[in-house]
C-alpha cells in the first residue's frame, strides 16, 4: 500500500507530538511507500520508504514572525504548498491518513475523491465544529481510540484504541515480572525519600492543573513534577497563575514545574515516579495516561474516557472531576498500600495497553481498513 500521511508536526524531539514520529516507524514498515505532509518538519530518521514534504511552518519559526498580516500571508503560502504537494504527489499514494487535522479533509477531499482516493481521518477530542462536520462527509473511515473521544453520530466512526508503544515505555527493570518464580520485593523501585507524583501534558485550564495542585497541598511528605509547558497566550497566561498560587501557597518545594520534555525522553519520569495524577477534562482518551500505564505507573484519574475505558475495574483510581478531596483520598489510599501490591497494580495496568492499545496493533488495524 501507497500511503499520503497528513500530520501537524514531524519531530521525534517534541514533547508533545513527538510520539507521531513512532507511528510513521510503524507505518513504514506494513507500506511499500509513505509520504508524509507536515505543517512543522524538525528533527527525523526514518526509514528509506518515508517521505517527508514540510509546508514551511519551521522556517517561519525560526525568524520568528509575529505580525498577523504576515501570518495570513503565510496561510496563503501553506494552502499553496498543499495543493502542490497532493498533485505532484498522486501517483505515489493510493490512501489518505489525516492525522488530526479535519481542516487537510476539507482542503483535500474533493481532489482525493475525484482520483478515487480512500481517505480516512484520526480524531480524538471532543471539540464538534464546522470543519470537523464537513470533513466527515469526504471521509471514508474516522478512526477515534474511544467512544467518548469523537462526540460527532457517523456511521464511519471506528474505535479502535490508541497507540501506544508498549515495547519502548517499559517497566524499569522489567525482567523481574517476566522471570519465572521470582517474587517482586522492595528493590524494584529506586528509594525516594518522599512519594513521587507526576502529571504530564500540555499547562492550560482544560488540564485542570489546579485541582491536582488543591490535592497535593493537602497531602504530607509526597513531590509533584509538573511536566509540560505552555502552547498559546492563554495557556501562559494559566501557568503563570499556577506558578503564583504555588508560591503563595509556600508549596514551591513540594511543586516542581519541570517544563517540556520530548516524548522520547519521558519514559525515565514515567519510571521513577510512584504515581500519575490526571484531572483532564477534555473528554478524550488522554495518551499520556496510556504512557503511564504502560511504564507499569499506577494512574488515578476523573476523565469519562479513562474511567469508561481503562480504569472500570479499577474504582479506586477514579474520582469526580474537580473533587480536590476525593483525588487527596486517592492518593493516600495508593500510598498506603504496600509497594508489591503498587507494583502488581502497575503490571495489570499494563497488560491493559499491551492487550488493548499498543502500537502495532492500532497501525495493523488501520492499514487492513484500506483494504
Amino acid at each position: 500500500m501507497k500511503l499520503l500521511i497528513l500530520t501537524q508536526k514531524v519531530d521525534k524531539n517534541d514533547a508533545i507530538l513527538g510520539f507521531f514520529y513512532d507511528w510513521l516507524r510503524v507505518f513504514a514498515a506494513h507500506c511499500e511507500k509513505v509520504t508524509v505532509i507536515c505543517l512543522y518538519k524538525g528533527e527525523y530518521d526514518l526509514p528509506s520508504n518515508v517521505k517527508v514534504l514540510s509546508l514551511g511552518k519551521e522556517r517561519i519559526d525560526s525568524r520568528q514572525q509575529t505580525v498577523d498580516s504576515r501570518n495570513i500571508l503565510q496561510r496563503f503560502f501553506y494552502i499553496i504548498r498543499f495543493y502542490r504537494y497532493i498533485i505532484n504527489e498522486r501517483c505515489n499514494y493510493s490512501n489518505v491518513f489525516v492525522h488530526m487535522n479535519p481542516e487537510y479533509v476539507v482542503l483535500g477531499g474533493l481532489f482525493w475523491k475525484l482520483l478515487n482516493k480512500k481517505i480516512a481521518l484520526w480524531y480524538t477530542h471532543k471539540a464538534v465544529n464546522f470543519k470537523l462536520r464537513l470533513a466527515e462527509k469526504f471521509t471514508d473511515i474516522i478512526f477515534t481510540a474511544s467512544k467518548e473521544s469523537f462526540r460527532l453520530p457517523s456511521k464511519k466512526v471506528k474505535v479502535v484504541g490508541h497507540g501506544i508503544d508498549y515495547q519502548k515505555l517499559k517497566i524499569k527493570n522489567l525482567e523481574l515480572y517476566n522471570a519465572p518464580g521470582v517474587k517482586i520485593d522492595s528493590k524494584f523501585k529506586i528509594q525516594n525519600s518522599k512519594f513521587t507524583l507526576i502529571t504530564v501534558g500540555r499547562i492550560s485550564s482544560s488540564k485542570d492543573i489546579k485541582t491536582l495542585i488543591k490535592a497535593v497541598e493537602r497531602i504530607k511528605n509526597v513531590k509533584f513534577d509538573v511536566i509540560g509547558g505552555p502552547l498559546d497566550e492563554e495557556d501562559k497566561k494559566y501557568a503563570k497563575e499556577l506558578k503564583q498560587i504555588v508560591k503563595e501557597k509556600n508549596l514551591e518545594s513540594k511543586i516542581n514545574f519541570v517544563g517540556p520534555i520530548p516524548n522520547k525522553d519521558i519514559i525515565s519520569y514515567y519510571q521513577d515516579a510512584d504515581l500519575f495524577i490526571h484531572a483532564s477534562q477534555t473528554g478524550s482518551l488522554d495518551k499520556v495516561v496510556l504512557e503511564a500505564m504502560a511504564c507499569g505507573l499506577p494512574v488515578v484519574s476523573c476523565n469519562d474516557a479513562i474511567k469508561n475505558d481503562l480504569l472500570r475495574k479499577y474504582p479506586d483510581l477514579i474520582y469526580r472531576k474537580g473533587d480536590y478531596q476525593a483525588l487527596a483520598k486517592r492518593i493516600e489510599e495508593i500510598i498506603n498500600i504496600s509497594k508489591e501490591k503498587r507494583q502488581e497494580l502497575g503490571k495489570e495496568l499494563r497488560n491493559i495497553i499491551k492487550n488493548n492499545h499498543s502500537l502495532e496493533k492500532l497501525i495493523t488495524t488501520i492499514c487492513k481498513n484500506y483494504l
